[in-house]
C-alpha cells in the first residue's frame, strides 16, 4: 500500500517558506511604521514604492506556498525573532538611521532564505523547484531593494553625524549598482511584474505543470523511497487542487461553461482511480499501469480546462474577476492544506 506520508525534507522547505512570510509581514510592517518618519520627498517616496513592492511580493510568497503543497508555521525561533525586532523598531532611542539599518539585515535575510529555498528544491525535486520560480523574482527585487536602503543609509547617516546633506552621488551610486544587478538578471520590475496579480488561469496553471512533473518523476524512475515521496505530493496536489476548484471555480462558471458538469465528473473519476492506486504497492507493476491511466486521465482533463474553460473565463469575467478568482482559489487552498498540516 502506498505511502503518503510527506517527506522530512519537504516538510523543512515548507517551514522556511512559511519563516519566509513572517518576515515579509514584519518588512511591511516596519516600512510602514517607518513612511512617516521621512519629512524628504525623495526618501518618502522611495520608502512607499518599496512598500508596494513588498506588499505584491507577499502576494507572491502566499501563491508559492500554495504551490508549493505544504502549509506549515514559522519556527519558534523566528516568532520570537519577530517579536524582538518589532520591539526594537518601537524603541524611541533607536534613530532613524539606525531603524532603515534593521531594516536592510531584514531584506538580506530574505535574500539569504530565497536563495537556501532554491538551493534545496534543486537537490529534493524538480516539482518544488517548479512550484518556488516565482520567488526567484521576490529574491532579485530584495537585492535591488537592499542597493536602494544602502542609499538610505548613507544620506541618514550622514545627516545624523553631520547635520548636513551627503554627496548628490550617493544617489548615482545607487542606480549604477541597480543597473549592474539588472544586468545579470534582467530587468527587477519586468522580472516582478507578471507575478503580481495572478489571475485564475495562471494560478491553475501552475498546478497543471507541477502535477505533470511529479507523474512524469514516477514513471521514470525505480527508486521506491523517492517514488513514495514524489507520490505523496501527487496525491495531495490532486485532491486540493480538485476540491478548491470545486469548491470556488467551477460553481462561478458555470453559467458560462456549458461542459461545467463534465468537469466534475471527470474529477470524481479520478478520484475514484487515486484510491485505487493508494492500495497499491509502489514497486509493483500494477502501480505504474494504474499511475499512466490517471494521468492520461488529468492530462484531458487539464487539457479542457485550459483550452474551453480558460476562454470562457477570458471571455465573461474581467481582469478584476479574474484575480479575484484566484485569491479565492488560493486561499480555499491555503485552508485545505492547513487541514492536512
Amino acid at each position: 500500500m502506498v505511502t503518503t506520508q510527506t517527506d522530512s525534507k519537504r516538510s523543512a522547505i515548507a517551514e522556511k517558506l512559511a519563516d519566509v512570510r513572517a518576515f515579509q509581514n514584519l518588512i511591511i510592517a516596519n516600512e510602514e511604521m517607518l513612511i512617516s518618519k521621512f519629512e524628504d520627498p525623495e526618501l518618502h517616496d522611495r520608502l512607499q514604492k518599496m512598500l508596494e513592492d513588498d506588499q505584491k511580493n507577499l502576494g507572491v510568497v502566499e501563491t508559492v506556498i500554495t504551490a508549493y503543497g505544504i502549509q506549515a508555521k514559522p519556527k519558534e525561533k523566528v516568532v520570537e525573532a519577530v517579536q524582538q525586532y518589532q520591539k526594537l523598531m518601537q524603541d524611541p532611542e533607536l534613530t532613524l538611521y539606525e531603524k532603515v539599518a534593521q531594516l536592510e539585515l531584514l531584506k538580506h535575510t530574505q535574500v539569504i532564505s530565497g536563495l537556501i529555498i532554491h538551493k534545496a528544491a534543486q537537490v529534493v525535486g524538480k516539482d518544488i523547484a517548479q512550484a518556488i520560480v516565482p520567488l526567484n523574482t521576490v529574491n532579485f527585487e530584495n537585492r535591488a531593494h537592499q542597493e536602494q536602503l544602502k542609499g538610505f543609509l548613507e544620506v541618514l547617516g550622514t545627516r545624523e553625524l553631520t547635520g548636513q546633506d551627503a554627496d548628490s552621488s550617493v544617489w548615482a551610486g545607487v542606480q549604477d549598482a541597480l543597473a549592474a544587478l539588472s544586468g545579470i538578471v534582467g530587468s527587477v520590475v519586468t522580472q516582478s511584474s507578471d507575478q503580481s496579480d495572478l489571475k485564475i488561469q495562471d494560478v491553475l496553471r501552475i498546478d497543471h505543470q507541477k502535477v505533470n512533473t511529479l507523474f512524469s518523476e514516477i514513471l521514470k524512475s525505480d527508486d521506491m523511497q523517492k517514488n513514495r515521496e514524489f507520490f505523496g505530493q501527487l496525491a495531495q496536489d490532486l485532491s486540493v487542487h480538485s476540491e478548491a476548484e470545486e469548491q470556488v471555480v467551477y460553481p462561478k462558471v458555470r453559467q458560462f461553461y456549458d461542459d461545467t458538469q463534465e468537469l466534475y465528473d471527470q474529477q470524481s473519476e479520478a478520484k475514484v482511480l487515486l484510491k485505487e492506486i493508494e492500495t497499491l504497492a509502489v514497486g509493483s507493476d500494477q502501480f505504474k499501469l494504474k499511475l499512466k491511466e490517471l494521468q492520461d486521465a488529468i492530462d484531458a482533463h487539464v487539457r479542457q480546462e485550459e483550452g474551453k474553460l480558460f476562454a470562457a473565463i477570458r471571455n465573461n469575467f474581467s481582469v478584476e474577476q479574474q484575480q479575484q478568482l484566484a485569491t479565492e482559489f488560493k486561499e480555499a487552498k491555503k485552508q485545505l492544506q492547513t487541514k492536512l498540516a
